[in-house]
């Protein structure tokens, strides 16, 4: 079978699959439970300064979509509520017995060289393998001065990494907030602070959904709600996509990445480590399911690799990088057109009443024999795709290449881009 292990940033773990920092992490119970599930690691849930904060009830609250639970998830949770001393020694014991997973703690104290200088070596001496900086959680500590409030300052992000690294031989991991108009500017701070791999993405500022009967935002604790990070499934693709602005930007220099972000199976790891990320880091699917999901994720990765013939995780890492490009480095010769299966099509009229109403009336209502009948106007259709995923039967309609192999040609070369047409007059 293929090769999972991984080793990121110099800290190796059996394979790539760890807890994010959260609820799952905070206590050796819950630790040593995702140990024998087979989880290859986990970032200890985010410590700080005791005495510890004070969290409240309600904390969750969710997106459900199209009977999917938990599409969306939102938490109002602080870092730990449990003393400092606790948590070490719970990190210290868990680590000795299990020294083949990857322990990485995260942290968040005040922006004060001291306040980092003081916790960093009580972290060393358990012997974690790394810490990771949580500048990314928006609610509750941001209004204190740390989480995304740091995060979203290039100047301390570079500023605090190199505290850090200043304090601690362990590897430093920084974790990014999404909630920034460019990723790579906090992401190039925490590269030239010395960092030795990021963590992106932590959550998403947000409000999930409003109770109507309460008129206050959910959570709702005693009648009223704040905003909230918000992840699980809904949040992959822009996790995805400030991976890849990561990976494929020379300021950056392939720093290592940790991927994070609606993550629940083995074709989602596969996707980020794709796209650049070394391990991965889970945590609503491990609350939505439990531990035991890992199995499904450790087999999946494993038998696809297999059947891919990737025998290591180096194997396939970052592949799918040179293959992003900015829409001007698209070529514009490429030509498709919708094809429908008459087999496989159950009539349904989805494509039709999309594309007409909403597309370029390309696809035709017809009567057959008094049996409804869907086909495709080539010349009309521009290949977008939608009437492929409107469809509800996989694999009915496909898209059919009809370029002919015309030879690639960008926007920046295109004689239809205004600029060109300038410089022919």
């Amino acid at each position: 079978m293929a090769d999972l292990r991984c080793n990121i940033a110099g800290v190796t773990s059996p394979n790539p699959f760890w807890l994010a920092s959260a609820p799952p992490t905070d206590k050796e119970y819950n630790v040593v439970r995702a140990f024998k599930a087979g989880w290859g690691g986990v970032v200890w849930k985010t410590l700080g300064e005791d005495p510890p904060v004070v969290n409240v009830s309600s904390r969750y609250g969710a997106v459900n979509y199209n009977g999917q639970r938990v599409a969306g998830f939102n938490n109002i949770e602080l870092i730990t509520d449990r003393p400092l001393d606790v948590n070490l020694r719970e990190i210290k014991q868990v680590k000795r017995d299990w020294p083949d997973r990857a322990m990485v703690v995260s942290l968040m104290v005040p922006c004060e060289e001291e306040a980092w200088a003081k916790i960093l070596p009580l972290v060393e001496e358990t012997g974690a393998d790394g810490v990771e900086l949580n500048f990314g959680c928006p609610h509750g500590m941001s209004e204190r001065g740390m989480g995304s409030a740091v995060g979203q300052v290039p100047e301390y992000v570079e500023m605090v990494t190199r505290w850090c690294k200043k304090h601690t031989r362990m590897p430093v991991f920084v974790k990014l907030t999404p909630n920034v108009t460019n990723v790579l500017v906090p992401a190039r701070a925490a590269k030239a602070g010395g960092a030795d791999a990021v963590s992106l993405i932590n959550t998403i500022n947000s409000i999930v959904t409003v109770d109507l009967d309460v008129m206050a935002p959910t959570p709702t604790v005693n009648g009223k709600g704040a905003h909230g990070g918000y992840c699980g499934p809904a949040v992959k693709p822009i996790a995805l996509n400030m991976v890849a602005e990561i990976a494929r930007d020379p300021e950056c220099g392939g720093i290592p990445i940790s991927g994070i972000g609606g993550i629940s199976n083995w074709r989602d790891a596969a996707e980020f480590m794709a796209l650049g990320s070394g391990s991965v880091q889970v945590c609503t699917a491990a609350m939505h399911y439990g531990f035991k999901i890992v199995d499904d994720m450790i087999d999946g990765l494993n038998n696809w690799m297999d059947d891919k013939g990737y025998a290591t995780l180096d194997d396939f890492r970052g592949a799918a990088v040179p293959n992003v490009c900015n829409w001007k480095d698209l070529d514009m010769n490429y030509e498709i057109v919708a094809q429908i299966d008459q087999q496989s099509c159950i009539k349904c009229g989805l494509c039709h009443i999309a594309c007409e109403d909403t597309s370029h009336q390309a696809i035709s209502a017809a009567k057959d024999n008094g049996a409804r009948r869907y086909e495709v106007i080539d010349e009309e259709c521009v290949g977008c795709n939608l009437c492929m995923h409107v469809c509800p039967v996989d694999g009915c309609i496909t898209m059919r290449r009809i370029d002919n192999g015309k030879p690639y040609m960008t926007w920046t070369e295109d004689p239809r881009n205004p600029a060109n047409m300038e410089a022919a007059e």
